[in-house]
């Protein structure tokens, strides 16, 4: 009987390897976007050489944006206005803003004073 259930394992097996895979949804797919947003568009950020790169970064109203800290050290993405405060982003570790409202927003981390960036939302 071990043989049978081991045969109809594998044939298991074999059906789920040949199946197609499904496709993963685009970023900030089924998420709802706000009035006046077309859709959301997925923008990233990564953080290595303590420093932003890019440092500047253009996005439209409901966009996302991902910092990807990179470094060797925790790192913040906090706006000068408080609009946003991604609190310590860890080595390895990611935070995403969604840019909601038409302006210039500069942000800096505020463990390293010298590390500084701008959102520019259209």
């Amino acid at each position: 009987m071990r043989h049978r259930e081991s045969g109809a394992a594998a044939l298991m097996f074999a059906l789920a390897a040949a199946a197609p895979a499904a496709a993963s949804p685009p970023a900030g797919a089924g998420e709802a976007a706000g009035p006046g947003v077309v859709g959301r568009r997925a923008h990233t950020v990564t953080i290595e050489d303590m420093r932003y790169d890019p440092q500047t970064i253009s996005v439209r109203r409901g966009d996302r944006i991902t910092w990807i800290n990179r470094d060797l050290v925790p790192h913040t993405v906090t706006a000068t206005d408080g609009r946003f405060d991604s609190h310590l982003i860890q080595p390895g570790s990611s935070w995403a803003y969604v840019a909601e409202k038409a302006g210039e927003y500069h942000y800096r981390c505020t463990l390293h004073v010298s590390m500084k960036g701008r959102i520019l939302v259209r």
